[in-house]
């Protein structure tokens, strides 16, 4: 593993800050002003400047904050993986610790909705709304075929040698995913993405999937909050490598389906299908999309 200190400066973040939780450094950024404050939950090997695109455009109308959970991204290191309420927890004292008033929306996505959900838990008084960016649900494997499940999905990822080999088509990517960005946020970010300390904490981090399920299971159902759901249906070719057309076709028809059950769970719930995207590249592709259902959520929510 790689001497902390080293790696830090080395991958110093182009903006933001950190935050001294439990004495580790945990990454965190904050723009624009007002409330319920808008708070971004990274997908497994994403990092919060990822989300920058959509935190500009949410920081024009309420307080944007993204981070990166600890072990992940700037973060300073820790074991992965973690358990839901250890994540929870931690956010929860970052947010207090940067004087971010509760209750706060939560826009989980990918992995990140384990994350909310649990938050949502423990804290149901600290939550004033939820989007779900394509996320993942406790009740995955009630909707998707045996062959989907989460193990399934675990063992569908990419491993340390795989990415190794996709290295060069990933920087591609993020090149042209990123392209909007200021360089300044731009070029450090897709350089730190190429790091082995944030491929490997990805890889990490997407490990047990089953297991945050089972925690998630032994807890009540999401409050009472206005919800909206962005189900992504389309595909992209790394997907379309990894599995048949039919299969991928019964996961979107599963995700649609728990999707619009997590909205009917509660009284203030709207689910809208992407066909437009493919699942990492939401934020990318549709920021219009994403900040708008984050601004109906921030309205809804208000008093």
């Amino acid at each position: 593993m790689t001497n902390n200190s080293t790696s830090s400066a080395r991958l110093a973040p182009p903006v933001g800050g950190f935050q001294e939780i439990d004495g580790r450094r945990i990454f965190v950024h904050g723009s624009g002003s007002g409330g319920p404050a808008v708070v971004f939950l990274p997908g497994a090997s994403a990092v919060g400047l990822d989300y920058f695109g959509v935190q500009q455009g949410v920081s024009q109308f309420t307080t944007a904050v993204v981070y990166d959970r600890g072990g992940t991204g700037y973060s300073d290191a820790l074991p992965l993986p973690r358990t839901a309420a250890a994540v929870a927890m931690e956010l929860r004292e970052l947010l207090r610790a940067q004087n971010i008033a509760a209750p706060y929306v939560l826009v989980a996505h990918s992995l990140g909705g384990f994350y909310a959900h649990r938050f949502a838990q423990l804290y149901p008084q600290d939550v004033a709304g939820l989007v779900w960016l394509d996320a993942f649900h406790r009740d995955w494997d009630d909707f998707m075929p045996p062959t989907a499940g989460l193990d399934a999905v675990e063992q569908m990822a990419p491993d340390r040698e795989q990415l190794e080999q996709m290295r060069p088509a990933l920087r591609e990517m993020r090149d042209e995913l990123l392209a909007d960005y200021p360089e300044h946020v731009r070029q450090p970010l897709i350089d730190a993405h190429e790091s082995d300390e944030w491929i490997h904490s990805g890889v990490a981090e997407r490990t047990k999937l089953a297991e945050l399920a089972t925690e998630l299971r032994a807890g009540p159902n999401i409050p009472d909050v206005p919800v909206v759901a962005l189900s992504v249906v389309g595909t992209d070719p790394a997907q379309q490598a990894l599995a048949s057309e039919r299969m991928l076709q019964e996961m979107n028809d599963g995700k649609t389906r728990m999707d619009a059950a997590l909205v009917s769970a509660v009284s203030h719930g709207e689910q809208r299908i992407l066909s437009d995207t493919a699942h990492h590249r939401l934020c990318f592709d549709r920021p219009d999309a994403v900040v708008q259902a984050i601004r109906d959520v921030v309205d809804r929510a208000r008093p």
